[in-house]
């Protein structure tokens, strides 16, 4: 059973302290994974081992707050460019079913952030003798998780003005409602249409 702690004025102000500062390395130094930039912002504040850490869902709202208030116009020019670079793919792809996921679609994308996009496929194979066929490059990514909704392959290319992170699925995951693994949130997507159609509001 987890550790349960008293929440005091210090304790409290300490979380928000560690929140907006994890929130701002996420921002400015494109740090994408929460738990790195809530350890990073701990110990910079002296507080490694706080009882006082935010939850990701706390950073999360952060980096919206700081990213509203310090970098609208940039992450404005970022989300337009990451949904660009994906819809292009997406459309190329589109025989293998794409969504995009992930910063690039839920507005909190940091500096040098990827564009996500969910393949489905009988065999990640197809996808890349795909790729293949149509001249484009591609390097093969980590897969940081394991399990029976684990990505077959993830795949990453130059989408030109953003890079994109492919994770290739089989056909039989497509209906299923993956996690956001910051969060533990059921994780948004996008078809194709509903890019092109963020892309159009002004």
């Amino acid at each position: 059973m987890p550790r349960r702690f008293k929440h005091s004025p210090h304790i409290d102000a300490m979380r928000r302290d560690i929140a907006s500062l994890a929130a701002r390395l996420m921002a400015e130094d494109g740090i994408a994974d929460y738990g790195l930039a809530k350890r990073k912002a701990a110990k910079n504040l002296g507080a490694p081992d706080s009882e006082a850490l935010p939850t990701n869902q706390e950073i999360e709202e952060a980096l919206r707050a700081y990213q509203a208030v310090f970098q609208e116009e940039e992450l404005r020019e970022r989300l337009a460019a990451l949904r660009r670079s994906a819809l292009s793919l997406m459309r190329l792809l589109d025989q293998f079913h794409p969504y995009l996921t992930g910063p690039a679609l839920d507005g909190t994308a940091g500096r040098y952030a990827e564009a996500e996009i969910e393949l489905f496929a009988d065999s990640a194979k197809d996808v890349e003798i795909f790729l293949l066929d149509n001249d484009i490059d591609f390097d093969y990514a980590d897969i940081h998780r394991t399990g029976p909704d684990a990505p077959e392959a993830r795949l990453r290319l130059d989408g030109g003005e953003a890079m994109l992170l492919l994770s290739v699925y089989p056909h039989t995951l497509e209906r299923s409602h993956r996690r956001n693994p910051h969060t533990g949130q059921v994780a948004t997507r996008a078809r194709t249409e509903a890019v092109a159609a963020l892309l159009e509001q002004p």
